[in-house]
């Protein structure tokens, strides 16, 4: 038995350096509010200005994931928190709205550690304990539910500039960390020999292609529900920003911490199994959180007769919670895939993966704003989910179809030898 401690050692101190980057690349979900009312932005704007770091983060996973393969994760991981610290503190003095536009990309460099740690974590397990491993760094999504236990009660306290200033703290002290309680292994790194546009040639390979949809709704959507439930609670049922935020956090926070629980049931049943039965839970969920609030009159023999319809915050809020639940699963289970498919280029596919998702988590925001605003109805931001599923259920069972065909004509020349046999 390997009394090997580094691989544990690499996974917790890359998972809370994970947690906090995310924490921090959320951190807009919260922040936001004071803001959209210092500045009057329209929800279009706000959707913006919550979305923008999720697209800086997203542009660079895939130079970050081929980096990480070429020069070893604990550098790039470490560099990365460093450089982000700056322009988070700057934030505390931002006046204008391209101000946080301008500073929110440089911020969302954050997110881009997940294509860092990814492949950093893996290549320290076994095959057959990486599904799991890969589930307990991608945990780390919970940063956005600490977000939104934390920045409340310091914005609260000390007003919104002090958040900006306090993250950028707690990211250098993650930084340093994280440095001191990691390990390097030059063999994980890629071949020097092999360059960019070599290992850019997976994006040749359909299989890619297919995992950049999954997560572009299991990782994409969790990253849009995130930035935008908080609002949704003021907005719909009228609650402060502590209890909004906390309500929140039920979709946050086991879309985060559970993944590690997707990581294991993918290691046991297969990741086609646990995607695929992802998908139809958020397909339910969403088709009922789509229902808007409806007041109608009904006439009867005793006269009209008034009726609402809606959900409550209750059941919105439970059905919220599993969602979180299924995409925490998703996402676990279609990195299990790469790491299946792609063992010896996790860092460029996890990258270009990661960046598919994160695209998704920057233009659901901007287009959950955008039709509000032309439809005045806060639950379109659900229909619009509900579509995306749907696209994904399909292509999903036509992508995987024509590999059942194959084994069907193989059988028929097996089962005609004894016939075959008999005869003569």
């Amino acid at each position: 038995m390997s009394t090997d401690r580094r691989p544990l050692a690499v996974l917790a101190s890359s998972t809370f350096a994970f947690t906090i980057c995310f924490a921090i690349w959320m951190m807009f979900a919260v922040l936001g509010i004071p803001i959209k009312a210092k500045l009057g932005l329209n929800e279009t704007e706000f959707g913006l200005l919550v979305a923008t770091p999720v697209l800086s983060g997203a542009l660079v996973r895939v130079p970050l994931g081929i980096w990480t393969d070429r020069f070893g994760g604990r550098i790039v991981f470490f560099t990365l928190m460093m450089a982000c610290a700056l322009p988070i503190w700057l934030i505390g003095y931002a006046t204008e709205y391209w101000h946080f536009l301008v500073l929110g990309l440089f911020v969302g460099l954050a997110g881009g550690s997940f294509s860092v740690g990814t492949p950093y974590v893996a290549r320290w397990f076994g095959k057959e304990r990486r599904g799991f491993a890969m589930g307990v760094f991608g945990a780390g999504n919970s940063g956005s539910a600490l977000t939104k236990f934390v920045a409340p009660a310091i914005i609260a306290a000390a007003g919104w500039q002090a958040l900006p200033k306090v993250y950028a703290v707690a990211m250098i002290v993650t930084a340093l960390l994280f440095w001191f309680g990691s390990y390097s292994d030059p063999s994980h790194k890629a071949p020097s020999g092999e360059s960019v546009a070599q290992q850019m040639r997976v994006l040749k390979d359909p299989r890619v292609w297919r995992y950049c949809q999954y997560y572009s709704v299991v990782f994409g959507g969790y990253v849009g529900l995130a930035l935008w439930m908080t609002k949704y609670y003021v907005g719909e049922y009228g609650f402060d920003l502590k209890l909004a935020a906390l309500l929140a956090a039920c979709f946050s926070l086991p879309g985060g911490v559970l993944r590690a629980l997707g990581g294991w049931i993918s290691d046991k049943y297969g990741a086609y199994k646990v995607t695929w039965a992802v998908m139809w839970v958020c397909w339910v969920c969403f088709f009922i959180l789509s229902y808007p609030q409806t007041t109608m009159s009904v006439k009867t023999v005793g006269g009209a007769m008034d009726l609402h319809l809606g959900l409550g915050p209750v059941l919105f809020t439970c059905l919220l919670f599993v969602v979180g639940v299924a995409m925490a699963i998703g996402k676990a289970s279609v990195f299990r895939f790469i790491a299946d498919d792609f063992s010896d280029n996790i860092g460029a596919v996890s990258g270009v993966v990661g960046l598919a998702g994160g695209l998704g988590g920057f233009i659901l925001p901007i287009m959950f704003g955008a039709i509000v605003d032309l439809t005045g109805i806060r639950s379109s931001s659900f229909m619009l989910l509900y579509g995306t599923v749907c696209v994904s259920l399909i292509w999903m069972h036509f992508s995987f179809k024509p590999q059942a065909k194959p084994a069907v004509p193989a059988a028929v020349p097996a089962a005609a030898k004894p016939t075959a046999r008999k005869a003569a």
